[in-house]
């Protein structure tokens, strides 16, 4: 289909088309989705594509200042420096979408491919790469990504549930959990898995232990202070961030408990800093650079027809530190079998190590 044909369908002048292709500005969106549809819908690809993709991996975030950031930049670099390729980090949007204005500057650079670090992608902005042959994947930390995004994740469920079984396994009985907000599936899903691990061990959930925070110190700090203050207070606390974890030391600093004899702590990421606390954090290993590593391979990988849909997701496991004892001490229940599941995209499952530092 020729560009004339493309332009008398949708009822505008050539040079219109012309500009919505070259990803330009000055059409209006009715008008530029109308084309776009049009473009979609018959196959078209331009024969004589002008300038060739720039040799570009744009890595695209909703925040650059996450202590799990530079994780994902190193892996996503060390993919592209193996296909000869330079890295542009771009800070857009809010906590689940880029920013409206964020697609122009990308047609511009006509990079090889982009990495979103968030979930939700607007259907215009995925028809718009789409037509300029730019390949796109998304690294999906909060774990609800859009149906037809090809995505790398993680295991939150198998997570949640290494980390309290670890708990339970320790005699630990009112173990409070802060998770992340109540609108991402991450938060959910880690909250299942304390969930499942809560009933598998015989014990009673008391909802007033059950928190939503938002993944950061102060939202940390301020739960842990409020669940530490009564004399019914947890003898556990599963936090799920590292950040949030940070809070609970120091809310149980303040509230002049020791950790671990008075108070044990998990966290969730095991982000640098975690082994870095006082003392030492136990938590769940995110695999982050493992997860960029693989959204980066699909994005330079060969051609694959089933890459438009591929969800990846990764296991995670926990690593033992000081932050966590048995109860009233001496040595804890017989630990479980190492929990395995199997997921749409292949082997998904966690289990428990010893480990002060590394992955």
């Amino acid at each position: 289909m020729t560009l004339a044909e493309v332009a008398k369908e949708a009822g505008v002048s050539l040079p219109t088309v012309s500009k919505v292709l070259n990803g330009r500005s000055d059409v209006s969106r009715a008008t530029r989705t109308r084309i776009e549809r049009l473009l979609e819908t018959h196959g078209y690809r331009r024969r004589n594509p002008g300038a060739p993709h720039s040799p570009l991996v744009e890595l695209v975030f909703h925040e650059l200042d996450s202590v799990w950031a530079m994780e994902i930049v190193r892996g996503v670099e060390s993919v592209a420096q193996e296909n000869r390729a330079t890295v542009v980090l771009t800070r857009s949007g809010t906590r689940h979408a880029p920013a409206p204005d964020w697609i122009e500057g990308v047609l511009r650079r006509r990079p090889l491919g982009v990495v979103l670090v968030f979930s939700s992608l607007p259907q215009d902005v995925k028809r718009r790469l789409r037509s300029q042959g730019i390949p796109f994947v998304v690294i999906d930390p909060a774990g609800d990504p859009d149906p037809g995004v090809p995505s790398v994740g993680s295991a939150n469920w198998s997570g949640g549930l290494a980390a309290t079984r670890h708990l339970t396994d320790r005699r630990h009985e009112r173990i409070a959990v802060i998770t992340g907000p109540e609108d991402m599936l991450c938060s959910l899903a880690r909250l299942d898995g304390y969930r499942s691990a809560m009933t598998m061990a015989g014990l009673t959930i008391d909802p007033r232990l059950v928190r939503f925070g938002d993944f950061r110190v102060q939202g940390g700090f301020e739960h842990a202070m409020d669940l530490l203050a009564g004399p019914d207070r947890p003898t556990a606390i599963f936090a799920g961030s590292d950040l949030q974890a940070l809070g609970v030391l120091e809310a149980a600093r303040l509230r002049k408990l020791r950790v671990p004899q008075d108070l044990s702590v998990v966290g969730y990421d095991d982000v640098p800093l975690a082994q870095w606390s006082s003392p030492p954090l136990t938590t769940v290993h995110q695999p982050l650079r493992r997860m960029a590593e693989e959204a980066t391979r699909m994005l330079l990988g060969p051609a694959d027809p089933g890459r438009a849909d591929r969800r990846i997701e990764l296991a995670t496991h926990l690593v033992v530190r000081q932050s966590t004892a048995p109860l009233g001490g001496g040595p804890g229940r017989r630990p479980v079998d190492a929990v395995t599941a199997a997921g749409p995209a292949g082997a998904v499952g966690s289990a428990e190590r010893d480990g002060r530092g590394g992955r």
